[in-house]
């Protein structure tokens, strides 16, 4: 599952596959907030949105768009909040989470980390063989995040899992080398 973090659109979206083969869309939304409600509603409203969502679907993993410093300074501080209801959520039903930049998500989809919404879009659409972009943008960032943690999460897990392997084998080496003396 792929959540694009945000106060007044939140992106969410279901792809399945693996690395390696073609992925498919299970579905997409935007979950929407009205600016006339106090922060905490809206809070709200987006947690049932993701909490619906994560139990309909049962995703294996979450990607959320990791927040950063961009020129709008206005936004950050509703996207931080969306982000940490998505965390949340996915962590309180013991989900592996995955922080993407958004540069990794357009170098992922696209090729080039500079991409714009547009190129984002058309990727999506191309690689999930879908008749059109998904709309708003937001949408598509959602699936851009999903299909990013597929591709890159699975090589991301095996990497970690061979990390930890050597570093039981270490410890198996010194503890039978420290039994020996």
């Amino acid at each position: 599952m792929g959540i694009d973090p945000g106060l007044t659109r939140c992106g969410i979206g279901m792809v399945e596959g693996e690395v390696g083969r073609p992925l498919s869309l299970i579905d997409v939304n935007v979950i929407r907030t009205s600016a006339d409600q106090p922060v905490a509603l809206r809070l709200v409203t987006i947690e049932k949105g993701i909490d619906a969502w994560l139990d309909e679907y049962a995703p294996d993993a979450v990607a959320v768009e990791r927040v950063f410093a961009r020129s709008d300074s206005s936004t950050i501080m509703g996207t931080a909040q969306a982000s940490g209801i998505a965390l949340v959520a996915a962590a309180r039903r013991g989900l592996p989470v995955a922080l993407h930049t958004p540069s990794e998500v357009k170098a992922a989809v696209s090729g080039s980390g500079r991409a714009d919404k547009a190129q984002v879009g058309a990727m999506v659409t191309r690689i999930l063989r879908l008749s059109a972009p998904p709309k708003p943008a937001d949408a598509a960032d959602a699936l851009a995040l999903a299909i990013t943690h597929i591709w890159r999460g699975g090589a991301q897990s095996r990497l970690e899992e061979a990390v930890a392997r050597q570093a039981a084998r270490v410890r198996s080496v010194t503890t039978s080398s420290r039994s020996l003396r």
